[in-house]
């Protein structure tokens, strides 16, 4: 007995694709009917609701209120939304932990998982362990913050505050505060880690005097050695060099994020503007992406820099040194 043979694509059957390919096609005409292009070519009138007014693009956030005299603005309510989010599927998750879990706590478990085998991969098995939660922790809140400034709501429910109108919710990341704010945990974390390991040792990478200090006390001395002073001029500039680094790596870090992620909100509410309803699940896949990448750079550049940090300057020979950097760096990427 042969069975009869499925008919249709991808698993669907032909009337079935029909209709899906005709809703589509509705949705792709009445949102450019209802968008700046088609407003302006055929003057069809559409209901308010489905009509996107033109964007106002700024990047200062609004105060909305004050809390005994702090300024609350609406980047800070994302924020700890993001931190109320991550908090109560946390503990939604790991209350009720089974040994042969569910769909959310699979997912849970990979992305933690994914994490935990990345900075192993990055820093050995002991720092890894080590560095993991401040990596997942930077990693779970740039993500979440934009990924939940995709949902509708971010940028459409308006308040009025100080005679204008603002909106109630806005993605903490196009906050240049909190991207500055991350970058800096980020930079004390590495820094906690390097004084941690090697001790005074590590500052001397950044005031690395002690060269120049010992020549100058030998010239007095009588013993001239015009080259151990001018190794210790270097040795001082360079220490100079690495110290204005780690400055230009917080820059690095805050604008980087502050860039890409305003960037990405400018681009949906221009897209919504001109093409609503149409394009706009291909914007927000897009930005689904790009919140996932500039998480796992921020993470990734943190655990990059805390590994570098804990390497002992004092073992290593200085080509040796610029060597295991470039590794590190590789396996980050």
């Amino acid at each position: 007995m042969t069975t009869p043979k499925k008919r249709g694509c991808l698993g669907c059957s032909f009337p079935i694709l029909i209709i899906v390919a005709v809703i589509v096609l509705v949705i792709v005409v009445i949102g450019f009917l209802s968008g700046s292009i088609g407003q302006a070519m055929f003057h069809i009138d559409f209901p308010s609701w489905m009509v996107v007014e033109k964007p106002e693009i700024h990047l200062a956030a609004p105060h909305l209120f004050t809390i005994f005299g702090f300024p609350i603005t609406n980047t800070m309510l994302a924020g700890w939304i993001t931190v109320i989010f991550l908090v109560l599927m946390s503990w939604i998750i790991t209350r009720r932990m089974k040994l042969v879990p569910n769909r959310l706590q699979a997912v849970f478990e990979f992305i933690l998982g994914w994490i935990y085998d990345f900075c192993e991969s990055v820093a050995g098995k002991e720092n890894g362990r080590k560095f993991f939660p401040v990596v997942c922790t930077i990693f779970l809140f740039v993500a979440f913050n934009a990924w939940l400034s995709l949902i509708p709501g971010y940028g459409s429910i308006l308040v009025h505050s100080n005679g204008s109108e603002h909106e109630l919710l806005r993605g903490a990341n196009t906050d240049l505060n909190t991207p500055l704010a991350i970058a800096l945990i980020s930079c004390v974390f590495v820094g906690y880690y390097g004084f941690k390991h090697i001790g005074m040792g590590w500052l001397k990478q950044y005031f690395n005097f002690g060269p120049l200090f010992r020549s100058i006390g030998r010239l007095f001395k009588g013993k001239i050695n015009f080259m151990d002073i001018f190794s210790g001029f270097i040795n001082g500039f360079v220490g100079g060099l690495e110290f204005l680094s780690m400055l230009i790596r917080i820059i690095s870090f805050t604008f980087r994020l502050f860039g890409n992620m305003t960037a990405g909100e400018i681009l949906v509410l221009i897209a919504a503007f001109i093409f609503p309803l149409a394009v706009n699940w291909l914007v927000y896949g897009l930005e689904l992406f790009v919140g996932f990448i500039q998480a796992l750079v921020f993470a990734g550049l943190t655990l990059v820099f805390a590994t570098m940090a804990v390497a002992s300057h004092e073992a290593e020979s200085h080509e040796e040194l610029k060597n295991s950097e470039k590794e590190v760096l590789k396996e980050g990427t």
